[in-house]
């Protein structure tokens, strides 16, 4: 019976340091990818991928030139307006999907598309007007929050409002 016991034990051993050695080898992915690393040297681009290039950097001029644009635009008289908050998700009245940054308003005062500029602590910041709603009457805002725990802790408040730009009202 020792026999057996030490036997089993010795082999136990063997078996187990065995595993350990093969654990710990690196792999033949692993090694392929050390290798294909090192090789990486820059291919000449084609024309097509220079023109690609290009017109990224064109596009991306382009935009710093908008958003500088934008900065310039005075914002009109801040008026007073009544906010709430939802967190429907969705089609917006103007067809694109909900997202932050978007406001629902009463089309005859801030015509979809507005700019504005929403001042009141936590939620200071530029929004467009994109959606409309069936409560939203007059000098009324409806926010769009991804949650809507933070939609009812917004509750309703007054805030004040100021127009930078976007399609005008007909009154």
């Amino acid at each position: 019976m020792k026999n057996l016991a030490g036997g089993g034990g010795f082999l136990g051993a063997i078996a187990l340091s065995v595993s350990v050695l093969f654990y710990f080898q690196p792999t033949v992915e692993a090694v392929t990818l050390a290798n294909d690393s090192q090789n990486n040297t820059p291919q000449p681009l084609n024309n097509h991928e220079n023109q690609t290039i290009q017109q990224l950097e064109q596009n991306q001029v382009r935009t710093k030139n908008e958003k500088s644009e934008n900065k310039n635009i005075k914002p009109s008289e801040a008026s007073s307006f009544r906010a709430t908050a939802y967190c429907l998700k969705g089609r917006t009245a103007s067809g694109g999907g909900v997202r932050r940054g978007i406001v629902a308003a009463d089309p005859r005062v801030l015509p979809l598309g507005s700019r504005i500029q929403i001042h009141n602590g936590a939620y200071n910041g530029t929004y467009t007007v994109a959606d409309t709603g069936g409560g939203i009457k007059g000098r009324r805002l409806d926010i769009w929050m991804s949650s809507c725990v933070e939609a009812v802790r917004f509750g309703s408040r007054s805030v004040s409002v100021s127009r930078l730009g976007g399609r005008r009202s007909n009154s």
